[in-house]
């Protein structure tokens, strides 16, 4: 027994040095895993410090572009320096920068104002009488103030003096009837909402101080949800024509609403928007950001829509519908990753080759190419850019940590393959829906100016005016102008009426050209 006991001691010694070992293990791999948590968690800190102080610029830095050479030892300094400016790759020719025009001249449709400062009659020198030999002519802008006044309408009463029957000519139609208001004034506070985001308590605060003028905000807010339920039938319109298009490109953001149902705070509602780049675009009000909302407005529709990545627009429209992605999406995550962490020179180098996308379709604009040529130059010069793309992705995705902000970018970019893909396999298809993405600025900016809808009811009335507001800016057609020509008596009119009264229909038969009438 006592012989045993230094073998019993050395199997325990053993197996005590065997749990230490596993422990160690284990102590090790969490060690691994607190790194790995404390590496993400920085990104995410770092992503939040960009966020709120932070530049908004997607631009490449010099120390970026010397650290690409770097990593790249085949390509030249020009070649990098081309890819991060947009310089030509393929043959075109650089962007020329313009010089600075100096000081413009005041436009020649505004009205002129002379006013003669007069000279003394004698010379200041020797006494003698001067004459006039010429003008030293200057020009400023000017204005005057906003001219408030109350129009009196006088309709004549006349008496029948056979019959002694009394007859007055009637009112023209108006968009309040009996209003305080006149038409102009409440286009003028809709415009300023919707196109100035100035709330409406700041423009019952002007009109008091301006005008003497005390007028509650709900009447303001009742004249601007009277314009809105005008313009339903006309943004109804627009979407049976939007629908007649084959390339839509749509997006989506929250709008907030106050609900009345005691929590004492908002819904997060959300607009829909769906667009023909260059033509009319269409707002869409709905409560939730689910699948329901596109599958009903785009119901049946089969061509081509464009979206970034959000999965609620899969599975939409008919059996035809092509979904394509959106490039500025996949390179806005690089970016973001390359901010994260400005020496990680495998996101310089992707931004830079997806910069070489967008330099071909610029200089397909700038040679003012068609769709088709347009096409065959994206087949010529970007495939190879995207098979690189592909490859590096591909590659970077087994070394990357799946939760990292380059491992987001490129699961992004590998998830969003198949419809990125499809870019180059149409000829009208942009590289982007940065079209759609910039109309919804305006309601980014209202948000933090008149903060939230009313009700629930007044949704759609919102959507419609932001319709037919954005639809203008994008056509080029004076939203004034317009609103003062379809507003007054539309609800008299017929709905084939409305139907030619689309921002896009009623520039047709006005001829305006660049925000005006003829």
């Amino acid at each position: 027994m006592a012989a045993a006991d230094p073998q019993v001691r050395i199997e325990i010694l053993e197996a005590a040095l065997r749990t230490a070992s596993r422990e160690l293990h284990w102590a090790n791999l969490t060690i691994q895993k607190k790194d790995v948590e404390i590496q993400l968690l920085q990104e995410r800190l770092r992503q939040q410090r960009i966020g709120f102080l932070g530049p908004s610029s997607e631009t490449l830095s010099d120390l970026q572009l010397e650290l690409l050479t770097e990593e790249e030892p085949g390509a030249t300094r020009e070649e990098v320096e081309a890819e991060s400016r947009r310089e030509p790759i393929v043959t075109a020719p650089p962007r020329q920068r313009k010089p600075h025009p100096g000081r413009k001249p005041l436009p020649e449709s505004l009205p002129r104002v002379e006013e003669v400062i007069a000279c003394e009659a004698n010379c200041t020198h020797c006494g003698g009488e001067t004459r006039v030999i010429g003008y030293d002519t200057s020009e400023v802008l000017d204005r005057e103030p906003a001219k408030w006044f109350v129009r009196v309408s006088k309709r004549e009463k006349r008496s029948c003096g056979k019959c002694s029957a009394i007859q007055m000519p009637p009112l023209s139609p108006r968009i309040v009837e009996k209003g305080l208001a006149s038409d102009r004034v409440i286009i003028e506070t809709v415009v300023a909402k919707y196109c100035d985001h100035l709330p409406l308590y700041r423009q019952e605060a002007m009109l008091e101080r301006e005008a003497g003028v005390e007028l509650s905000r709900a009447t303001l807010d009742g004249w601007v949800m009277r314009v809105g339920e005008l313009l339903d039938p006309v943004a109804g319109a627009m979407r049976q024509e939007l629908l007649l298009a084959s390339y839509l490109q749509a997006d989506e953001t929250i709008v907030p609403v106050q609900m009345h149902d005691g929590r004492g705070s908002d819904h997060q509602a959300y607009l829909w928007q769906y667009g023909a780049p260059g033509g009319e675009t269409v707002f869409d009000f709905q409560l939730g950001r689910g699948r329901d909302g596109p599958a009903k407005f785009l119901q049946g529709w089969n061509g081509i829509l464009q979206t970034d990545g959000y999965q609620a627009y899969d599975r939409v429209g008919g059996p035809g519908l092509i979904h394509v992605g959106c490039w500025a999406h996949a390179r806005r995550k690089f970016v973001d990753a390359v901010k994260v962490n400005p020496q990680d020179g495998a996101a310089i180098a992707m931004v830079a080759r997806m910069d070489a996308l967008f330099l071909v379709d610029r200089h397909a604009r700038e040679q003012q190419l068609n769709a088709e040529e347009r096409v065959a130059l994206r087949r010529e010069h970007a495939q190879s850019w995207v098979d690189e793309i592909h490859f590096e992705c591909k590659k970077l995705r087994a070394q990357l940590l799946p939760k990292s902000a380059l491992g987001e970018a490129v699961n992004y970019t590998l998830n969003m393959w198949a419809k990125l893909r499809r870019c180059f396999d149409h000829a009208e298809v942009e590289l982007s829906n940065n079209v759609a993405e910039n109309s919804m600025r305006p309601v980014a900016l209202g948000r933090k100016n008149w903060l939230h809808v009313g009700s629930a009811k007044s949704g759609p009335k919102v959507a419609a005016i932001l319709s037919v507001v954005e639809s203008c800016r994008r056509l080029q057609v004076p939203v004034k102008d317009y609103l003062l020509a379809v507003l007054p008596g539309m609800s008299g009119r017929k709905h084939s009426a409305v139907a030619q009264l689309t921002p896009a229909r009623w520039k047709a038969s006005h001829g305006c050209n660049d925000g005006r009438a003829k």
